[in-house]
C-alpha cells in the first residue's frame, strides 16, 4: 500500500510541477523557444509514462483480495469495463492524438516547420458534450470495474481518482485562461465528470 501511495504521490508532484507555467518558462529560457515548443510536450508525456509504469506494475502484483463480485454479475462488470475502455479510446480519437502525445510538435521541429502550432479549437462535441472530462470518466470506469479487487489495485485506483479530481480542476483553470467566456459557457452547459443532466433553469441562467 505505501509503495503504491508513495509512487502515485511522486508521480502527481512531478507531473503537476512540469505542467506548471513557471517550470515551462524556466525550460523555455534555457532550451530556447523553438526547442521548447518542439519537444516539451513529448518529454512531459515520456516522463509521465516512466513515473507511472512502475506504480501500475506494482498495483497489478499479487496482493490480498478485498472483494469480488458474485459470478452472476461478472458479465455486467465486464460490460462496464468494456464501455470504459471503448469510451476512453473514442475520447482520445476526438482530439488530435499526435499533438496530445507531443509527436506532431517534434515532427514540426525536425522538419523546420513553424512553431508553436496553431491553437486548437475547444472540443465540445461527441463525448465532450456528455461530460467535460470524458478521458477521466471512462478511465475510472475501466479501473474500478475490476473483479477481484486486490488491495494494491484499490489503493492505486483511489490515488488515481483523487489525482483525476485535482487534475480536472487544474485543467479547467487553464481552459478558462485559454478560452475565457467560451469555456465558461461550456461549463454551464455540460456537467463536470459525471453525466448528470443539468436543470434547464441552470443552463438558461
Amino acid at each position: 500500500m505505501l509503495t503504491i501511495l508513495a509512487g502515485m504521490l511522486v508521480f502527481a508532484l512531478l507531473h503537476s510541477l512540469t505542467a506548471d507555467a513557471r517550470c515551462k518558462a524556466w525550460v523555455m529560457q534555457r532550451s530556447g523557444e523553438r526547442a521548447y515548443h518542439g519537444f516539451y510536450r513529448l518529454a512531459y508525456n515520456a516522463l509521465s509514462v516512466l513515473l507511472l509504469a512502475p506504480v501500475a506494475l506494482a498495483a497489478w502484483s499479487d496482493s490480498r483480495v478485498l472483494y469480488s463480485v458474485p459470478p452472476a454479475f461478472t458479465g455486467v462488470l465486464a460490460l462496464l469495463q468494456l464501455t470504459g475502455s471503448l469510451g476512453l479510446v473514442l475520447a482520445l480519437l476526438q482530439i488530435d492524438l499526435l499533438r496530445f502525445a507531443g509527436v506532431r510538435q517534434a515532427v514540426a521541429y525536425l522538419r523546420g516547420q513553424p512553431l508553436p502550432l496553431p491553437p486548437e479549437a475547444l472540443q465540445t462535441g461527441g463525448l465532450y458534450a456528455l461530460v467535460r472530462h470524458p478521458l477521466y470518466l471512462f478511465a475510472l470506469l475501466a479501473l474500478w470495474c475490476l473483479s477481484p479487487m486486490t488491495e494494491t489495485l484499490f489503493w492505486f485506483n483511489s490515488a488515481a481518482t483523487l489525482y483525476f479530481i485535482v487534475g480536472s480542476w487544474l485543467e479547467e483553470q487553464r481552459m478558462l485562461r485559454d478560452f475565457g467566456a467560451e469555456y465558461r459557457a461550456y461549463q454551464q452547459r455540460v456537467p463536470w465528470m459525471l453525466p448528470v443532466p443539468r436543470p434547464r433553469r441552470a443552463i438558461e441562467s
